[in-house]
């Protein structure tokens, strides 16, 4: 009996011991991706187990406040520069920040969905600035179905200009049962456009489609569904209720949703209720406490990375009402005191978690 002890412990000392191979072996790399707060706009640092970059969007004009929080996660996540920059469509949230960012970190080579289709949009008056700085680096104008070179990944381009990919992806291309009953949503102009990203990190699948609308969606996504499920979708045009729909939403059956809302921006009962009710979703994680969800279509505080600018006395129950279509929400107090990001850190074998660096509340999701 004590032979056999011994042995047991010898074996075992000979596998777990540092200095052994076993012990040596290096952890596996992981794709790690920043959903920065950028008050209501959008930014989202990708960043793969190569070490390579890719932003999509830049967040406000702000006076260096969205930049430095942008470089604040590369910093974070060991980056020097940007390799790959996507510009999603031409409006201030997504666009207003690269001016002030560009002169802080390198950016490599600059990608959106062709000329700015609204000269009367907010994001017009920083496209000539955009011009500028591509003309100095590579420049992409993309279409549905090509891919960006990043290592350890599978970067494919859904949607762009208004077009959507025609071939569904590998494992998908099922009819969508969410079709019959979709009703259309408006559009703006530039909304549309909005270049889509599908990403593959060995088992893990996420997708950011930018501000991509309803209307948008369905020709995405019926009578087949072209993009099959993912473990995460992020953006999710803040929360907006002109994209979300179910026929998007409840078709690639998300686990976990990432929302690039504001206080007074986004979160809207419409779209809360379409992620909440959606098959197979866990959490919906959140930039902002949102007051157009109000308590009855929030979430729990844990899953919310920065608390509201100006705390009412109590907690709205019933949501705010958001505002016309066409408009804009009501602009927020400058808020430029600590932001915090959350962050989802994926491995090749499809787990992953998602970490809310407010209160590093961290939960792990298994494959």
């Amino acid at each position: 009996m004590r032979t056999s002890a011994t042995l047991l412990l010898a074996l075992t000392l000979a596998v777990a011991a540092p200095g052994t191979a076993a012990a040596q072996r290096p952890a596996a790399k992981s794709l790690q991706i920043y959903v920065v707060d950028v008050e209501g706009g959008n930014a989202t640092l990708i960043v793969s187990p190569t070490g390579e970059s890719l932003l999509i969007d830049s967040g406000n004009p702000s006076n260096g406040r969205d930049a430095a929080r942008i470089v604040a996660a590369a910093k974070d996540a060991g980056v020097s520069q940007i390799d790959h920059f996507i510009l999603t469509h031409y409006h201030a949230d997504h666009l207003g920040g690269l001016p002030e960012l560009a002169p802080m970190i390198p950016i490599r080579h600059f990608i959106d969905h062709g000329p700015n289709t609204d000269p009367m949009g907010s994001g017009a008056k920083f496209e000539g600035a955009w011009k500028e700085l591509y003309a100095k680096a590579k420049h992409t104008a993309v279409k549905p179905g090509d891919r960006i070179p990043i290592g350890g990944l599978d970067v494919r381009v859904v949607t762009s200009n208004g077009e959507v990919i025609r071939t569904p992806l590998a494992g998908a291309g099922a009819p969508n049962p969410y079709c019959a009953t979709f009703k259309p949503g408006t559009n703006n102009i530039e909304d549309p456009m909005s270049v889509g990203v599908h990403v593959t990190f060995g088992r893990f699948r996420t997708i950011h489609l930018g501000d991509l609308t309803k209307n948008k969606e369905f020709e995405l996504m019926c009578p087949n569904n072209r993009l099959g499920t993912v473990d995460a979708i992020l953006g999710v045009h803040h929360g907006q209720a002109t994209s979300n729909s179910e026929v998007m939403i409840h078709a690639a059956r998300p686990r976990v949703v990432i929302m690039t809302n504001g206080t007074r921006k986004g979160g809207e009962p419409d779209t809360m209720s379409v992620l909440h009710s959606s098959p197979g979703l866990e959490d919906v994680w959140q930039m902002h406490f949102s007051l157009l969800s109000g308590q009855e279509y929030t979430v729990p505080g844990m899953f919310i990375a920065n608390v509201p600018d100006e705390a009412p006395a109590a907690m709205p129950v019933e949501p705010w009402m958001a505002p016309p279509q066409g408009t804009q929400a009501p602009p927020a107090p400058v808020h430029n005191g600590p932001a915090f990001w959350v962050k989802l850190t994926a491995q090749e074998d499809g787990t992953y978690s998602v970490t809310n660096s407010r209160n590093n509340f961290t939960k792990r999701y298994a494959r």
